[in-house]
């Protein structure tokens, strides 16, 4: 029974090292000994940048969208993600301006990052086909440990070596060395006090 499961091991890796081979070229740039778990659904690769060291895991999407017309010159990285990053699975991170996700931070499984929401305000249109609103800038600091299916809203500034709870939302800034909690969510504790 050891065996099999050493064979799917050894299965998944060299499929997830092919499949980022595969893909690498496509982006602003990637780093070496980086992985992208399949399946991953990816859109404005060539404005990504990806450290070397990540992981992001299987079903996770990865895009950055366009801008509203109008809205003056755009950065060349809109997703910016440093070196050693670890996706557990399922995220989602949207970029329409900038999100920088420092070295060392750890997303946990479902975690959704964006930079922008969706517009609203026409009645007779769709949501969805509405384009986007409310973009400001997202950062998550270095070594910064996000919970299971936390959302990072516009504007959110996760400091360094911070944790959010679980089930968390976050909206503006987390300090340094502290954990959050809530929707939405507060600073309940300073890592440094203990």
């Amino acid at each position: 029974m050891r065996s099999g499961y050493r064979l799917h091991q050894a299965y998944t890796r060299a499929r997830d090292k092919f499949v980022s081979t595969l893909v690498r070229g496509g982006f602003a740039s990637f780093g070496s000994h980086s992985v992208l778990a399949h399946p991953v659904r990816l859109g404005g690769v060539e404005r990504i940048r990806i450290g070397s060291g990540v992981y992001i895991g299987a079903a996770s999407w990865l895009q950055v969208v366009d801008p509203e017309p109008g809205s003056g010159p755009q950065p060349d990285v809109v997703i910016d993600i440093g070196d050693n990053v670890r996706m557990s699975g399922m995220c989602v991170i949207s970029g329409a301006a900038r999100i920088r996700i420092e070295d060392g931070a750890l997303l946990a499984r479902n975690v959704y990052v964006a930079d922008h929401g969706h517009a609203f305000t026409a009645d007779d249109v769709a949501i969805h086909e509405q384009g986007i609103s409310a973009v400001e800038p997202v950062r998550i600091g270095a070594g910064a440990w996000l919970g299971q299916n936390v959302v990072l809203l516009p504007g959110a500034d996760i400091g360094r070596g911070s944790i959010v709870g679980a089930n968390s939302v976050v909206r503006g800034t987390i300090p340094d060395r502290s954990v959050a909690v809530g929707a939405p969510a507060r600073v309940v504790r300073s890592l440094d006090e203990d």
